[in-house]
């Protein structure tokens, strides 16, 4: 008989939180079970015993995915099984991975493999929120070597109200939206989107995130204890020279220092300025000697690099390339570059360059999303590329991968909110980082507010984005905030903090935290003199376009719409699509048409005015109302003895008799000369009431002539 170890975790709203362990998968190093309601994870850890020989870094792999059969569902496609990973399943992977890997030993370089599967939802709650958990607790019920445990929660504010782990419902009412990873005491990482909020509202999210965390954490260390778990196991992944390592500090650190005080601002330069100082180093050994210790001294090395440049910075203020801690390097601005697409721009910032571009599309182009548990279509498109050119890499591109995915949804993030929400076009944006040091993400941003502007697009307001960093000591007493930082702040500092916003607020924000004991005091500061920077960069932009172009480029599509009683739908659309294929024929415009929320959206699009206008026209005809009193333009369809039966709208019929032809009396309708296909101007005199028969008339658009004189009679 199987007896599982569970912990439940109370979410104080009614809903709790399930984890279990020894029932499933008990041949992995470690797994769990989350559930909460019908949604049901099961996350499972492996660990190589030993590091590959060569590794000095942590090679963390994290994957996310879930089974259609969760939710009842069949894949779509000819194969009708799960396939290659969605963008969705790639940013959860992505989500768990940047709270996990800074929490690993620096040591340890074992390859670990983390799996999370989705193997029960209700479409309710959402799943992505128990990715973390599920990580970390298996993580906590094997004996891999780890620095935690950590959860992660999403908050939303809905209707002013904080809530965790909201459902989809709440969410989509939310103007709030993060997700948020942390150990008991430290925030690891934060990544959303909101509306316009301040920096005080996005630090109390924050806060009510870690709290409901930090319940989750007690729970995975009780379930640690519970299996008896808390001996992890005893590695050895690192040969280290201890005398070697003070022999290069001793001789490389000096010269290293000088380089990172030295305000070089030219990327390749000083990074070669730094190699010299390796090579130089190494040339005093044998051949022998580096085939034995070259990798230690490249180690070694990087620390010295490291440590040089943070005490450049905490001592003397001072950062590579020679700015203040608060300077923004220096921003240029072009709209209208490229003559093709339909919006463009270049934002460069120092050395980090986005060409930019905007499509304008219909609906035919928007993008079917087939997830598990979302099917919905977007109209708001931002792709993101990183070739390696744009660091001076000789290698060649091959495909998009989860950094670029990651760096796109950021950007999604930041814009989608100022795109009005009746606006009629899809729209794509398209960045190319055509050069890169320091945040392309943010760049995008920027140059995709430029390109939209050009582009025509209505955006409620311009959007701005910076990139920050953090060097502190002595868990953040001694520390200091980088705004717009280098790729090697980044790389060699405690945080990379990405904040996008509006004059009025946030719109999304990407942070993540590589040391314990940030305090909340810290973040303010952060976020405070990200405001700064953001609103430097804004005025940039706003000075190169102040807003949206009046009108779209003369060879954008055109597109209007317009909105009918939902029993119209089947009229304009008419017997197997008979009669909107016509309206398409006929006029060269596009036609869509949908329900949504009860009515019918008509969208019609075309590269001319008179498409449009004529395609509109009929099909106003089409849902038009006959009213009483009205003059309608009619074509004669057949001719009777009695009189002419003429379309007066369409697929609205109605018999012209004879005596409504003029006001003279016509004995046959030869005599009128009234043909097929003529077009007439009539006037609806009467709707009967009973029948529903339209009564035309002809003459009573003519003037009435005089009627004759009688003679005078005569008395004889």
């Amino acid at each position: 008989m199987i007896n599982p170890i569970s912990k439940t975790i109370d979410l104080g709203d009614g809903r709790t939180i399930t984890i279990e362990t020894g029932k499933l998968a008990k041949q992995a190093d470690g797994a769990v079970t989350v559930r909460m309601g019908n949604t049901v994870l099961l996350a499972t850890v492996c660990a190589a015993k030993d590091a590959n020989e060569g590794v000095d870094f942590m090679p963390l792999q994290v994957e996310y995915k879930e089974k259609f059969s969760a939710f009842g569902r069949y894949p779509g496609g000819f194969m009708k099984r799960e396939g290659k990973a969605s963008d969705y399943e790639i940013l959860t992977s992505r989500l768990v991975d940047r709270a996990l890997r800074p929490l690993f030993p620096d040591n340890y370089h074992a390859e670990v493999y983390v799996n999370i599967i989705l193997f029960s939802a209700d479409g309710e709650d959402m799943p992505d929120a128990l990715a973390g958990l599920a990580a970390s607790a298996a993580l906590a019920v094997s004996d891999i070597p780890f620095n935690g445990p950590i959860s992660e929660v999403r908050v939303a504010r809905v209707d002013g109200k904080f809530m965790v782990n909201p459902t989809f419902d709440q969410l989509s009412r939310a103007d709030i939206d993060i997700m948020v990873g942390a150990t008991i005491d430290n925030i690891m990482m934060v990544e959303g989107e909101m509306s316009e909020v301040s920096e005080k509202e996005l630090l109390e999210a924050i806060k009510v995130a870690h709290e409901a965390i930090k319940i989750q954490c007690q729970a995975q260390l009780e379930l640690t204890a519970a299996v008896n778990k808390t001996v992890k196991r005893e590695y050895c992944h690192e040969q280290n020279d201890e005398e070697l390592r003070q022999d290069v500090k001793a001789k490389c650190y000096d010269k290293a220092y000088a380089i990172a005080v030295s305000g070089n601002a030219n990327k390749h330069e000083r990074m070669d300025a730094f190699d010299t100082i390796k090579e130089e180093y190494k040339a005093t050994f044998s051949e022998e000697e580096l085939a034995e210790k070259g990798a230690l001294i490249d180690r070694y090395y990087h620390d010295v690099e490291k440590e040089a440049m943070r005490r450049a910075i905490l001592d003397e203020g001072k950062r590579l390339d020679g700015r203040s801690t608060t300077e923004i390097r220096p921003i240029w601005c072009e709209v209208d570059y490229l003559p093709g697409p339909h919006g463009s721009a270049i934002f460069t910032r120092g050395e980090t360059q986005s060409l930019s571009t905007v499509t304008l599309g219909t609906k035919m182009d928007e993008k079917i999303v087939d997830d598990v548990l979302v099917r919905d279509k977007e109209r708001f498109l931002l792709h993101y590329n990183f070739p390696p050119f744009s660091t001076g890499e000789a290698k060649a591109q091959r495909g998009v991968g989860r950094r670029e995915i990651g760096h796109g949804n950021l950007a999604h993030r930041a814009l989608k909110r100022m795109i009005p929400d009746d606006y009629p076009y899809v729209v794509r944006v398209v960045s190319d980082i055509l050069e890169s040091n320091g945040s392309s993400s943010m760049a995008t941003v920027c140059a995709g507010t430029l390109a939209l502007m050009d582009a025509g697009v209505k955006m409620k307001k311009p959007v701005s984005g910076i990139a920050m960093g953090l060097i502190s000591e002595n868990k953040g007493k001694n520390f200091a905030v980088l705004s717009d930082i280098l790729g090697d702040e980044d790389h060699l500092g405690d945080m990379d903090f990405k904040v996008t916003g509006t004059k009025d607020g946030i719109t999304a924000t990407q942070m993540d935290i590589k040391v314990d004991g940030l305090s909340f005091e810290i973040l303010e500061k952060a976020l405070n003199q990200a405001r700064e920077g953001r609103m430097y960069i804004l005025n940039k932009l706003t000075e190169t376009i102040a807003e949206p172009r009046a009108d779209l480029k003369p060879h954008a599509p055109r597109i209007e719409t317009l909105t009918i009683p939902k029993e119209f739908i089947g009229a304009v659309i008419g017997p197997g699509g008979k009669i909107i294929q016509g309206i398409q024929e006929a006029s060269g415009a596009t036609v869509t048409i949908e329900e949504i929320d009860g009515v019918g959206r008509i969208e019609v699009s075309g590269n001319n005015k008179a498409a449009i206008d004529a395609a509109l026209a009929q099909i106003k005809g089409i849902v038009a109302v006959p009213e009483i009193g009205e003059v309608y333009q009619g074509k004669i369809t057949s001719i009777m003895p009695y009189g002419a039966f003429v379309e007066f709208l369409p697929n609205k019929e109605a018999l012209l008799h004879i005596s409504e032809i003029d006001w003279k009396r016509f004995e046959k309708m030869e005599d009128t000369g009234l043909n097929v296909g003529d077009k007439i101007e009539v006037k609806l005199l009467d709707i009967d009431p009973k029948t529903g028969k339209f009564k035309l008339s002809k003459k009573a658009l003519l003037p009435r002539p005089p009627r004759p004189e009688r003679p005078e009679r005569t008395q004889d």
